[in-house]
């Protein structure tokens, strides 16, 4: 028998979620994979007062601002690209309802690095001297900033570098491809952090947009990135990432993601996106009705298809994930 992760999505979000916690998601690119049908749970079970980890901003941290769920966020990258400044994390932002530390693209995964490996500390020489390290959103009136990124004396070359204080969050919800049902997954296209956040997350729920027989992990273990024995329960969501995208299954909905962003600028807007886009479906059939099929179709001929290629074969059917369940299945 192989034990079986997979729990509804509802669950996972009640299971392991709570107020006041830090949160990490967003691991990847502003349009690329990130677990943000987590982030619409989030709203959907009022989850509040959430401290938010991401190495970059996604639409997630966007909605969960906007809708002022999250009073506190770090990250190092706060835009969409292409799409514009988040508007929702701005708005939250600018009227104060959101504390936001901002930190390097280098800087954050150097600190879910010295997370995984349970570092007192992470010395290192970026943002040293910048604006990054003299201003602080958690503590506005210590200019300079003097607990932020301290300096501390490298005791071989006795000069002074910088001190950030590791990332261990409460609870990492990561998107991937593909996984099995014990939680072995598989990434495809740009990777940022995931795996260094599965290892400082004090746990991990998996988002995967396709479960895959185990034949597929032993056929490919190499490909593991995060693997069962750190995961703590498994969603299979498709289209999990949506209105962004997921290498190799479907590409970024372009008119939605400036549908949402225009809609997070307001509160009035980002009510009623909530509304249409948050509380609007009940299970993954009618989130996939929701953003419609002809348009999934569309998103699905992606110029990435290939990757998913070798792939193909072990992925498991709708009806067939159906029918597994959390109490543990037949290898």
């Amino acid at each position: 028998m192989t034990h079986s992760k997979l729990i509804p999505l509802a669950e996972a979000v009640r299971r392991y979620t709570w107020d006041g916690m830090q949160y990490a998601s967003g691991a990847a690119l502003p349009i690329g994979s990130d677990a943000i049908v987590f982030g619409r749970e989030l709203l959907r079970q009022g989850r509040r007062d959430l401290h938010a980890v991401f190495h970059c901003s996604s639409q997630q941290l966007n909605l969960l601002a906007g809708a002022g769920a999250a009073t506190k966020a770090e990250c190092g990258f706060s835009a969409l690209e292409v799409f514009g400044f988040a508007n929702g994390l701005r708005r939250a932002v600018e009227s104060g309802a959101m504390a936001l530390e901002d930190y390097s693209n280098l800087a954050m995964p150097l600190r879910y690095l010295g997370g995984a490996l349970n570092w007192p500390f992470v010395p290192a020489t970026t943002n040293i001297g910048s604006d990054i390290q003299h201003r602080s959103a958690f503590a506005p009136h210590d200019t300079p900033a003097r607990t932020k990124i301290p300096t501390v004396t490298d005791p071989f070359s006795g000069r002074e570098i910088g001190a950030y204080s590791v990332l261990q969050p409460d609870l990492a919800a990561i998107h991937v491809t593909l996984a099995d049902i014990r939680g072995n997954s598989i990434m495809l296209g740009t990777e940022w952090s995931r795996f260094e956040l599965s290892r400082a997350a004090k746990k991990v729920v998996i988002i995967a947009d396709a479960i895959v027989d185990s034949g597929c992990i032993r056929q490919f273990p190499n490909l593991v990135r995060i693997p069962d024995i750190i995961v703590e329960a498994v969603v299979h969501w498709p289209y999990a990432a949506w209105p962004q995208s997921s290498p190799g299954m479907y590409d970024v909905d372009e008119e939605h993601m400036h549908l949402m962003n225009k809609a997070l600028a307001t509160r009035e807007g980002t009510d009623r996106y909530v509304a249409d886009f948050v509380e609007g479906y009940d299970d993954p059939d009618s989130y996939l009705d929701l953003i419609g099929r002809d348009r999934l179709a569309t998103l699905a001929k992606t110029e990435t298809a290939f990757l998913l290629d070798p792939y193909r074969q072990w992925i498991l059917s709708p009806d067939q994930v159906a029918g597994l369940s959390a109490r543990g299945v037949a290898a």
